[in-house]
């Protein structure tokens, strides 16, 4: 009996002594269960100690392409047209293709009939290739049926004619086709226009859209040569390898109107020489320039980020540049397996490539590489994102010469600056940042 009584408060005392103990280990920060833990895991903290191999955190943002123009039947076409539209393009290949895929929105929201395009390159790259010798016209002609019609030659009665030229390209603010273009069209029945670079897509139908959607994803495709060539460099690159699109040429850095130290003096001398009256910024101007993130970044600084995005030294890069990049030393003495054009391809056939041609291949195996970086976000970093979005390639980031800047202006260096590049783009990584352009794709959370 006295045993009974005595063991009941003993059992309750030791119950509640547990009972505090477990409430202690809960909430301690050292806990596995405790809140800062918890929220220690969530991909947009995660250190770069605790998760080295960047393509592996989670992300909570994907970008799809969006089904009112992927797998809905496009509206009916008038029976008939209002005329002939040509689209004028002018450029770099991307920004040509930028242009083509919005002339053909603007083609359908006008209820015209598209004339193949004209590639205005020849001020620009100083070569004559055409729309022909990129893309394979007879597939273009046959995706776009249904959403807007395509013909490869004028009637007889426009065929002597030049078209009535109605320049868009710097149009702004509240411009619209409808009512600044089509009057034109119903009064010449022939026009060739530039797209505007500001456009007011949030007023364009769904089947307006969706011919543009279509003619970015789906119907360009590069003629049989030129794939076949692509693909052969493609295949002759050590697997797996990350495609880099680097900018550093000296026309960009002397458009840019940023100052650099540490440049040899040929660099020096070729940037002076694209400048003409355009001089770099000086003093505060210069310091918010930069941190505004309109700087290029240089072969030497890419290298600092990827290796602060623990990308191996090791790593096969395929380097999509143009001609004349400069100070790639600065990359290549860090990243030993590094891999161009000229260097994969026989003297022959990259000596007899255009800029054009040499572009698509760039597109072609930035858009099937096993990962994808760039140093800008241009007209073809734009195209390359969204296509291997389109294709559910992922592994794609953007390097933020903002955030590179506003560090390094900080004072931050060595580790400390390496794990703020880490936190800045692994934050870009989860959430998609830039990997679907919103005209054709929609957000899905994961």
């Amino acid at each position: 009996m006295f045993l009974t009584s005595v063991k009941k408060p003993l059992f309750s005392i030791l119950l509640v002594t547990l009972s505090l103990l477990l409430a202690v280990i809960l909430l301690s920060s050292s806990s596995p269960f405790s809140k800062s833990y918890m929220s220690s895991i969530s991909p947009m903290s995660t250190t770069r100690s605790e998760k080295s191999d960047l393509w592996s955190v989670r992300r909570i943002v994907d970008w799809r392409p969006c089904k009112w123009w992927l797998q809905v039947d496009p509206t009916a076409l008038p029976a008939e047209s209002n005329g002939y539209i040509r689209v004028d393009c002018y450029g770099g290949l991307n920004q040509m293709r930028r242009d083509l895929c919005d002339g053909v929105g603007v083609a359908r929201l006008l209820n015209g009939t598209l004339v193949l395009p004209k590639f205005e390159v020849a001020a620009y790259w100083n070569e004559s290739s055409g729309f022909a010798d990129v893309f394979d016209v007879d597939y273009f002609i046959q995706q776009m049926n249904g959403f807007v019609k395509v013909v490869k030659d004028l009637p007889t009665e426009l065929v002597s004619k030049e078209p009535f030229r109605v320049d868009c390209s710097k149009r702004k603010g509240q411009f619209d086709y409808i009512e600044s273009v089509l009057p034109s069209l119903l009064e010449h029945h022939y026009i060739s226009i530039t797209p505007a670079m500001s456009q007011r897509r949030d007023r364009y139908p769904l089947y307006a859209k969706a011919a543009l959607c279509e003619a970015c994803y789906n119907a360009l495709r590069l003629t049989k040569a030129l794939e076949k060539k692509a693909s052969e460099l493609l295949q002759a690159i050590p697997k797996p390898f990350l495609s880099l699109h680097l900018r550093f040429e000296p026309d960009m850095v002397a458009y840019s109107q940023c100052e650099y130290s540490g440049l040899s003096i040929a660099s020096m001398k070729a940037i002076e020489a694209a400048q003409g009256d355009r001089k770099p910024w000086t003093g505060e101007a210069a310091r918010v320039w930069r941190n505004r993130g309109k700087c290029p970044l240089t072969p030497n600084e890419t290298a600092f980020i990827l290796q602060a995005l623990s990308i191996p030294t090791s790593t096969n890069i395929y380097l999509a540049a143009g001609d004349g990049l400069m100070e790639i030393e600065g990359l290549t003495s860090i990243y030993t397996n590094v891999f161009t054009k000229s260097r994969l391809l026989s003297g022959e056939d990259f000596t007899n490539m255009h800029g054009n041609t040499k572009a698509a291949l760039d597109y072609y195996v930035s858009i099937n590489s096993d990962s994808y970086m760039a140093t800008y976000f241009g007209n073809m970093d734009k195209m390359v994102a969204a296509m291997r979005t389109f294709k559910g390639l992922f592994k794609t980031l953007f390097l933020s010469r903002r955030a590179f800047a506003e560090f390094t202006s900080k004072g931050l260096k060595g580790k400390e600056l390496m794990e703020a590049l880490w936190r800045t783009h692994r934050d870009d990584f989860v959430v998609g940042k830039g990997l679907g352009l919103p005209d054709c794709f929609c957000e899905f959370k994961l």
